[in-house]
This record gives C-alpha cells, structure tokens and sequence, in this order.
C-alpha cells in the first residue's frame, strides 16, 4: 500500500493505493469510501480483494486529510468534488465504487455531477432520512440526539445514537417516550470530556443525511447504481432509507450480508461478516442484483 497526499485549495486528500496503477487485471480501480468512517475502516474489506487494485481516502477534515477552508460542516457536494480530485490524480478512472452510509451520499452526489467517473457504483445504506415517510420524525429524532451530545458530552450523545440507529420501524410517540439511553448500559463513559465536535454526533453532517439525491441525473448517467441493505438493516433506519433510495430511483434494493457495518471486522466492536460481505460485493460488480 502506498499513501499519496493530494493538495487541492479546500483540503489535503489522504489517499491509499493498494495494488498497481493502471490495475494489472485491466479492471477499474475499486475505490471504496465512507463518512464519517475514514480510509481506516476498509481495511478489512480492502484485504479480501487481493487481485484488485482497491484506493481508499479520508474525506476532508477526517482522519489524515486535513482541511484549509476554515469550514468544520460536511457536505457531499464539497466531498464529491474531493473524490473527483481524487480520480483526476489516479490517472487511472473511471473507478468502480463501494460506498457506504455518508459516504454512499457523497458517492450519489459524484455520480449525479461526475457521471464520467464511475463505471459501477454500489451505495450501501445511505442515510438519507428526510426520504422515508416518518422523515418529519426522524429529524426530530436526530435534533434530540444533537441536543444530547450538546448538553451531556460523548458518551450520553453516543447512547443516543445507537438508541436511534437501533430503533425498529418508524420513529412514532413510543419512540420519543423512551427513557434517555444510559450510556453506562452501552459501555459508553459517562463522564463528560468537553469535546463537541463529533462529525456524527453534532450537527455537522445533517446535510449529508439531508441531501436528496438527484434522480434524473443519476438516471441519466452511464453509471450503473446499486443501492444496497444489509440483511440485519430492514427494519432499522438506515435500511429504511436504503429502500427509499432505492424506490426514487425505480429499482429494487439489493441485499448484503450483515448490518450497517457488515464489511467491518472484529476491529470496531460490532463485526460484521466481512468475508460474507466481499464475496457479494464481488458478485454485484460483476453485474449480479
């Protein structure tokens, strides 16, 4: 693996390429990204595709890549222009794409205003919460975990999250009638460290789980888009808002091994079934549904 830094006027890109540029079997690169997850949680997946030539980046202001626009929000729109940059400096597009919850956002938004770059892109459970029918609800659900982390710190804020996150159908009265998540319950600290600048906790990033994706633009695109779910993820948010995605954009939505981390290994504290998951990845980018 060989870690390049691309200067672009908003950021330092870090960026990883594992494998020969152009690729040695004469397939696109298979660039996998996330948000806020960094180029760090793919290496397991990364790690299954031996024979590909895999790149994954820290998007702006995340992990190694550091930001030079005097901003702290995350938008995927300024992502989609980054990974654009990103290609351009490959040499080597278009690439096909893994791209997984914020990540799978900015990854519509690239596709939507970078069509050319992408062969295949493959958006596992985008986040997009404002598409679901309890859309009103589920932004009330997100304020009050951003009033959570604001008020109680990191710990509280992230029982917040996974009481969200975990939460089974629509967000209804049951839901906002539950006791504060106790972050002690979750393993979480209790103990409040001042930090607020969590992108997921805070509100930095609601206008990646706000955007809408651009559907005539995606349907005009050369690009073959798959959204996928995790079998684990029906019922949950975020494989609620992978249907959704999928149903504007008049297709079926495809099913992964696992959860919302199903590509992750043992390294994060919620393994997903990463081999599981590689070998569908595999199969869908060669054209299976």
């Amino acid at each position: 693996m060989k870690t390049h830094t691309l200067e672009t006027p908003g950021a330092d890109l870090a960026y990883d390429v594992r494998g020969p540029l152009p690729a040695s079997d004469g397939r696109p690169p298979l660039f996998m990204i996330g948000s806020p997850m960094d180029a760090s949680g793919f290496a397991t997946l990364a790690a299954f595709f031996p024979e590909r030539t895999v790149i994954t980046y820290d998007p702006r202001g995340l992990g190694r890549s550091i930001r030079k626009d005097g901003r702290v929000d995350h938008s995927p729109q300024a992502q989609a222009d980054d990974v654009h940059a990103v290609v351009e400096a490959l040499g080597a597009g278009p690439v096909e794409m893994f791209a997984s919850s914020g990540g799978a956002v900015t990854a519509l938004a690239f596709v939507a205003k970078y069509p050319q770059d992408v062969t295949t892109l493959v958006a596992h459970e985008p986040p997009l919460i404002t598409l679901t029918p309890d859309g009103p609800a589920a932004v009330r659900a997100r304020a009050a975990l951003r009033d959570t982390y604001e008020k109680q710190g990191w710990g509280a804020g992230m029982a917040a999250f996974i009481a969200m996150t975990s939460w089974e159908g629509e967000f209804t009265d049951a839901y906002f009638a539950q006791p504060p998540a106790d972050p002690a319950a979750f393993g979480m600290p209790t103990q409040d460290d001042g930090s607020r600048d969590d992108p997921l906790l805070s509100d930095r990033s609601w206008a990646i789980s706000d955007y809408r994706p651009e559907a005539d633009a995606l349907a005009a695109a050369p690009t073959r888009v798959v959204i996928a779910v995790g079998e684990e993820s029906r019922n949950v948010q975020t494989g609620r808002t992978s249907v959704a995605a999928a149903e504007l954009l008049g297709q079926p939505v495809t099913v992964f091994p696992s959860h919302h981390g199903g590509f992750c290994g043992a390294e994060f504290g919620y393994a997903g079934k990463p081999e599981e998951f590689a070998r569908r990845l595999s199969e869908v980018l060669e054209g299976a549904s």
